[in-house]
């Protein structure tokens, strides 16, 4: 597929995806979806990315949500249909096996805040700005953000977010616990690829185990919880990575993790 609207690049193990609409502020549309949709498909087949990072092209927006034009021209039938095109997709990035960073770079509202929220941390330069202002528009968050920012920073804070529609900054958003650390606009990716490259050095079945029991887990009580640990880490056991971690450790050198999630190791 030949990518228009972002931009898709692999390196050691780290693929970027780059929102690349920045006339538009990187809005969401109906193309820029279809084409994240394939990059997404494309990495959860590939074996060899271990990272994902996600960003927004340009010094402004990560991703200044949907594209209101489209919005304005829809009927219901249509707006639903777009708003599960986008919970799929969003969903989609949320559930893959392995880990993803946000590097917002900018305005991350609406649907940019939502994807930012379904990756599995976020790094934030200082000029970033966060918020879900549908409200003002006269709808609502669309893309699970009605969902995604309670369970985050709880249902209280949320409604406030939602409810005003107004923007916070990246330091708000930190000590609200939405953001993990905010950088200067220029140190933003180093920073980013910095904590990506370490992550794609360690073991691909225990970065997915740990993603996928700590998603769960959120879901349900406690002990469910620690039962799906239990399981997940006898599993991890099994693999091909866990030998080679043990044995590293043993042997006193650094491990060098190679297994695959069908448990064969690459040549």
């Amino acid at each position: 597929m030949d990518y228009e609207n972002i931009i898709f690049e692999t390196e050691q193990g780290i693929a970027t995806i780059t929102f690349n609409r920045p006339k538009a502020l990187n809005a969401l549309n109906n193309a820029l979806l279809d084409e994240f949709a394939h990059a997404l498909d494309t990495i959860a087949e590939d074996e060899k990315i271990r990272v994902l990072v996600v960003t927004g092209q340009g010094e402004k927006s990560f991703v200044a949500g949907a594209d209101i034009k489209e919005i304005t021209t829809l009927n219901p039938l249509e707006a639903k249909t777009f708003a599960g095109k986008g919970h799929d997709i969003i969903g989609r990035l949320q559930n893959l096996a392995i880990p993803v960073i946000a590097a917002v770079n900018g305005f991350a509202l609406g649907g940019g805040s939502e994807i930012a929220l379904a990756c599995d941390f976020i790094y934030a330069s200082e000029n970033a700005k966060f918020g879900l202002p549908e409200i003002s528009l006269g709808i609502i968050p669309g893309f699970g953000g009605t969902q995604r920012l309670p369970r985050l920073l709880g249902k209280n804070r949320a409604k406030e977010m939602i409810f005003t529609g107004d923007m916070i900054s990246a330091e708000e958003a930190m000590s609200y616990g939405m953001v993990n650390s905010v950088y200067p606009y220029e140190n933003l990716m180093e920073a980013v690829l910095k904590t990506a490259r370490k992550m794609a050095k360690k073991g691909r079945v225990s970065l997915r185990a740990a993603k996928q029991v700590i998603n769960a887990g959120m879901d349900v009580d406690l002990g469910s919880g620690c039962r799906m640990e239990c399981d997940a880490f006898a599993l991890c056991i099994a693999s091909e990575d866990a030998k080679e971690g043990t044995t590293a450790f043993i042997e006193k050198r650094k491990p060098e993790f190679c297994g695959t999630l069908s448990g064969t190791l690459k040549g």
